[in-house]
């Protein structure tokens, strides 16, 4: 579940990698977007993922970044129908309760607003590009991605907002206290869980579910994509692998 590591405290930034502008230039996007299809459509046919990204990864000269962007948005036929069918707008959920991928949601959130790679894939869900697991820490962005967070949710009317974060990784419980005090601050009817297993509870939810996580998206639930609601009203460096190359 876990996809982002910060760096530093409060000063650092979540921000792009030092070689993303030359790596999700526009010159790129049409090789990106080319990957991503091809990459579908061997996973709509059985292939395993592991040796189909590489054989995609191979054929276009891409680099490690851009095979976990290609990996991150593509899916099978299947999987891009069956999640797209269970998608929701916030904006037709009013009174509704939301159980929310706490991790998935703020870093893809702090990503957005700190200029970092905010990729589209195939399924329409918004994700972040970070891969080291295990760790937040706090940064420049968090305080301002609550905030955003709670002010779009907050114009959604929800009846409760239940927020689930690891428990296993490190710093999530000064996570769950800042979140709990802003939420308090704010008025928001927020509940702030940690749990060894997170998937597990948004699985098993009996609302909706707001994740970009692939394993939550597979399940039977319907979800929302809040980076992605976020993102219609903010400036972002949005770079979409969903159209066909």
């Amino acid at each position: 579940m876990i996809h982002a590591i910060g760096h530093g405290r409060a000063v650092a930034h979540r921000g792009p990698g030092p070689h993303d502008r030359e790596l999700f230039a526009p010159a790129q996007l049409g090789a990106l977007r080319t990957a991503t299809s091809e990459l579908s459509w061997l996973l709509s046919r059985g292939y395993a993922e592991r040796s189909a990204l590489k054989l995609v990864g191979d054929r276009h000269s891409l680099r490690e970044r851009q095979r976990l962007a290609v990996q991150r948005s593509a899916c099978s036929d299947e999987a891009r129908a069956s999640r797209r069918a269970r998608a929701a707008r916030l904006d037709s959920i009013a009174g509704s309760e939301l159980h929310v991928d706490g991790f998935n949601a703020l870093i893809v959130t702090e990503s957005l607003l700190g200029g970092g790679v905010v990729l589209v894939g195939r399924d329409g869900a918004h994700r972040d590009l970070a891969s080291v697991h295990g760790t937040w820490r706090r940064v420049s962005e968090t305080s301002a991605a609550i905030d955003a967070l709670g002010g779009l949710l907050a114009e959604a009317r929800l009846r409760e907002v239940v927020f689930w974060l690891d428990r296993p990784v490190s710093n999530s419980g000064r996570l769950a206290a800042l979140m709990r005090a802003s939420a308090e601050a704010h008025g928001w009817p927020w509940r702030v869980e940690l749990a060894w297993d997170p998937d597990r509870e948004l699985l098993a939810a009996r609302g909706l579910v707001a994740s970009g996580d692939a394993r939550i998206l597979d399940g039977d639930v319907r979800w929302v994509d809040l980076p992605g609601e976020l993102a219609r009203s903010r400036a972002g460096w949005i770079v979409d692998l969903s159209i066909p190359g």
